[in-house]
């Protein structure tokens, strides 16, 4: 064998090597996955959160996730691996973070997307049941709710953390006696959204909703007692609309 035949063998076998490792890598790396999404005109980005050992042919419950402030794909990440991603790993479920399209947050325009978005997901992703839980903190946690005031029948839940209907009107609280409604807010939350979240949830109770108003006591703003391994409290929720809310 020539000294040039011998180096492209060496050469072929380094890249093989290569392409092993990189191939056992892969469906770790694929957990979570971005993707564009055109409708309404426009282009969505967001990011897909897989439950372990996927199997694109069963279905899973599935969340839309909305991030705070600019709700740019950056405070998605955060917010999808702050709350999200490892408790959604663990229990099965599909997590769907959207950035807000060319700039509008969802309630202040970027809601055009909907449900357009939603019929997009539903097509390319086996979602159960066909309706997802929406959730997010602060500005994601107003998105949430007037996304799903909107939509109400692509909603199981809605979850704010903290946040509140953006410019509510009955109509638009009576749109969620449907789903089940959580809304967590600091003791000391600095924004004092409390007034506006709890008479909200008042209202929804006294028009037949299930609405569960919580102050998480010592907390600011941005809550610690929903993070990490805290976010098992989120989950819990989604999954008592099962059984009507009740936990």
């Amino acid at each position: 064998m020539g000294k040039h035949t011998s180096r492209t063998v060496r050469r072929a076998a380094a890249i093989a090597a290569l392409a092993a490792v990189a191939g056992t890598a892969a469906p770790a790396a694929a957990d979570v996955v971005e993707r564009i999404a055109r409708v309404a005109g426009t282009s969505v980005h967001y990011k897909v959160v897989l439950p372990n050992d996927y199997d694109a042919a069963k279905e899973y419950p599935a969340i839309l996730v909305m991030g705070g402030g600019p709700q740019t794909m950056n405070t998605i990440d955060g917010t999808l691996e702050r709350n999200f991603r490892a408790e959604a790993q663990r229990r099965g479920y599909l997590v769907f973070g959207v950035a807000a399209p060319d700039g509008e947050l969802f309630f202040q325009g970027g809601e055009r997307v909907f449900p357009e978005l939603l019929e997009s997901l539903r097509s390319t992703y086996r979602v159960a049941g066909g309706k997802f839980h929406v959730a997010g903190p602060s500005n994601g946690g107003i998105a949430a709710m007037h996304v799903a005031a909107g939509n109400p029948d692509y909603f199981l839940s809605v979850t704010a953390f903290p946040g509140y209907l953006w410019r509510p009107s009955d109509s638009k609280l009576l749109a969620l006696t449907k789903l089940c409604v959580y809304l967590y807010v600091g003791e000391h939350d600095e924004y004092r959204w409390h007034d506006e979240m709890r008479r909200e949830a008042e209202f929804l109770s006294s028009r037949g909703g299930v609405a569960r108003y919580t102050v998480e006591q010592g907390q600011p703003h941005r809550l610690e007692t929903l993070a990490g391994a805290n976010a098992s409290q989120l989950f819990d929720g989604f999954e008592a609309t099962a059984q009507g809310c009740s936990r």
